[in-house]
């Protein structure tokens, strides 16, 4: 039986690394859709019908295209750089919860094995783990090019991880205040209840964890380290062909998990409205196996809607905001989010003495009420008299 659910569980990691692949793969075309969208143009047409081979062609290319590695690079740590990049990158969707569970039966006896690569208790740690490692990906390509403008969007890089993941992991530390448990799943599934979903209580730990989230994916607003108004293509300036490729593909992998991670943390992950009535509907109507297996599915479609919400997001975002300037950037890290983040954790932890989820709501009252108030207090400007 132990080997039966080992090779359950080995479909289901394999399963989870194909749809990783797939979805980074044509977030590239749903990318450039997105952008045609909202720049009302056509996109994407050619390759294949409404252009859906056009992800294929790219890969064609870039596998095809020459591989170039500049004579005074350093040469085995060029080629290291996009393979770590891209590593770390298939490693931090291990322990994210795509569903509840699939159930089989074996001997009259029911099995359920959860639909996730991994479980471990320690989930979050993980992921953070993996993620802070990425950047060597990046700081690595830069350094071994042996460009100026390659190291110069490696070190922008490096500062600008370091400056958003401790808002990130500062924002993160209250909803763990709030759980009591590090574990991705146990966060799922403390959120079975629509108001108990952390965007309801954290509100102000959303907004920040949400920003920090393109910042780590290097994604606009904070694409400083590919700058290319500046640093011609930042940290991958001299790369070509498949090392490229990596890059650019690490990229859309993050952006994925960034939206599977937001989901389970701050959207109820595979949880919906009235799940465990439909669920034991389903299960009464189809048979405990085969009804709950259905439910199962429909927490896995649930899951993944959220997900490409917030990819469209993240797409919606770049097309929509001008790029910062570095010194904003940081300011906004250094000056804004941290000392937000610290706020909201103390005031949870404040709420939670007297057994109030709601705290954070404290917040960001006091910061919509100062806004409107500064903004009410700004001066009109006088039109300026024409001549004639």
């Amino acid at each position: 039986m132990d080997v039966t659910v080992l090779i359950v569980k080995g479909i289901i990691i394999l399963v989870i690394f194909g749809i990783t692949l797939l979805i980074a793969t044509y977030s590239t075309y749903a990318e450039r859709k997105v952008a045609a969208f909202l720049q009302d143009r056509i996109g994407p047409n050619r390759a294949g019908p409404w252009g859906l081979l056009q992800p294929i062609a790219d890969a064609g290319k870039m596998f095809f295209k020459e591989d170039f590695i500049p004579s005074q690079a350093s040469k085995w740590l060029f080629i290291l750089g996009p393979c770590l990049a891209m590593l770390t990158a298939l490693m931090s969707s291990a322990v994210i919860p795509f569903g509840d569970s699939i159930r089989f039966a074996w001997n009259k006896v029911n099995y359920d094995v959860a639909v996730q690569g991994i479980e471990i208790n320690i989930g979050v740690l993980y992921i953070f783990g993996v993620v802070s490692l990425g950047v060597y990906g990046v700081m690595v390509g830069g350094w071994a090019s042996n460009n100026k403008f390659s190291l110069l969007g490696a070190i922008r890089a490096a500062s600008q991880n370091i400056s958003y993941e401790i808002a990130l992991g500062l924002s993160l530390i209250a909803i763990l205040m709030m759980t009591g448990s590090l574990s991705v799943r146990s966060i799922v599934n403390e959120q079975a209840s629509f108001f108990e979903w952390n965007i309801f209580t954290q509100p102000l730990g959303f907004i920040i964890f949400l920003t920090c989230s393109f910042a780590e994916c290097n994604r606009t607003p904070f694409d400083l380290p590919e700058c290319e108004t500046e640093l011609v293509g930042g940290y991958h300036t001299e790369y070509s062909s498949m090392k490229l490729g990596f890059y650019l593909f690490a990229e859309y992998i993050n952006m994925f998990v960034s939206s599977a991670f937001i989901s389970a943390l701050y959207f109820g992950g595979f949880h919906y409205p009235f799940m465990n009535e439909v669920s034991g509907l389903l299960e009464k109507s189809l048979g405990v196996v085969a009804g709950h297996n259905v439910a199962t599915a429909l927490t896995v479609v649930v899951f993944f809607a959220k997900i490409f919400f917030f990819i469209f997001f993240f797409m919606w975002v770049r097309w929509t905001l001008p790029r910062f300037r570095y010194d904003q950037l940081m300011n906004l890290g250094w000056k804004t989010f941290i000392p937000l983040a610290i706020l909201n954790v103390v005031v949870t932890g404040a709420g939670l003495l007297y057994n109030f989820k709601y705290s954070s709501w404290l917040i960001a009252i006091v910061m919509i009420v100062l806004a409107v108030t500064s903004i009410a207090r700004t001066p009109k400007r006088e039109p300026i008299p024409q001549k004639i």
